[in-house]
């Protein structure tokens, strides 16, 4: 049997991404798909991979995942993340987590330590704290500019859905060697949100899906449109009568922002390694490696391309 040549994709979130942050999200990207591929090309898996790579973006304060998260209307920080295993279709997933620095790696936990799918708030902290997943301070995950942030949207003129088109989940999407598939997804979620308020990303078929019968996808954007019409899902039911992972991810993100006003974007990889990255919004920070090579972009139509070397040469200051 020929063994695949493995491949990650990885997204930094869809939306409006300002002029002066636009260098750190490419970074980060960018560093996260090498920190993932790196994985792969030892012989890891998947799941192993997309951990890897979610988790580097959870750390990094440019997403709006783990560090850097956007703040509920309390001005608390509430995460969700998922994980999924194409091979058997096992997955974990954890919503409205509030200190603890890589919610990605409790979903991991929750899914090959538990017989559950989703564990919530308490419960998913009282789960942490059996696992001996450290804790931080709720404070240490709130950066400056989280807080201006919800300020501005406390006022009385503000929009706060002016701000949701910054919105920056993280996500990755791998194949490995074996040619399982696996798809991680992890957010702070909406600013200024309803405390309690679980988006997609924490759920199965809208936040990411994965069977190695077809593909992987990880989405990012509105919430609420991607709950409606099972965005993750329904690009694999795509992928399954025979389009490719790009006009796959084309025709559901049509069909979502025709059908219920929703923008948003997707990373994408089919059993045969064909990857796409995709995205209605005007923005979305992205990065894949194969073969040894490197593709990254934040605009439509945008993608720089460096070989595996030369990315991690001038990534290495920050790896």
């Amino acid at each position: 049997l020929g063994r695949m040549k493995p491949v990650i994709v990885v997204h930094g979130g869809a939306g409006r991404i300002f002029k002066e942050r636009e260098e750190g999200c490419r970074a980060g990207t960018v560093r996260a798909a090498l920190q993932g591929y790196m994985v792969l090309k030892k012989g890891g898996s998947a799941v192993d991979a997309v951990e890897e790579a979610v988790r580097s973006m959870e750390d990094d304060p440019h997403f709006n995942a783990g560090c850097g998260s956007v703040l509920n209307e309390k001005g608390e920080v509430e995460m969700d993340a998922i994980i999924m295993d194409g091979k058997n279709l096992d997955s974990g997933a954890v919503s409205a987590v509030k200190s603890i620095a890589n919610p990605i790696k409790l979903a991991r936990l929750v899914m090959e330590k538990t017989k559950h799918m989703l564990l919530t708030d308490q419960g998913a902290h009282l789960f942490a704290r059996a696992m001996g997943t450290p804790e931080i301070p709720g404070e240490k995950l709130i950066t400056e500019r989280s807080r201006e942030r919800w300020k501005k949207n406390l006022e009385p003129d503000s929009n706060p859905e002016e701000f949701q088109k910054d919105l920056g989940t993280v996500g990755a999407v791998a194949i490995d060697r074996e040619g399982n598939v696996a798809c991680a997804t992890s957010t702070g979620g909406l600013s200024n949100k309803l405390i309690g308020r679980v988006g997609d990303t924490a759920c199965i078929g809208s936040g990411g899906y994965a069977d190695n019968h077809s593909g992987a996808t990880s989405t990012t954007g509105h919430g609420e449109s991607i709950m409606k019409v099972v965005l993750a899902r329904l690009i694999l039911y795509h992928m399954e009568q025979g389009m490719s992972p790009e006009v796959a991810a084309d025709t559901a993100l049509d069909y979502m922002k025709t059908r219920v006003g929703g923008l948003g974007g997707v990373i994408v990889v089919n059993k045969a390694g064909e990857w796409a990255a995709r995205f209605s919004t005007k923005q979305m920070s992205w990065a894949t490696a194969k073969d040894d090579e490197l593709r990254y972009g934040i605009h439509a139509g945008e993608e720089h391309v460096q070989s595996l070397g030369e990315a991690l040469v001038s990534a290495s200051a920050g790896l």
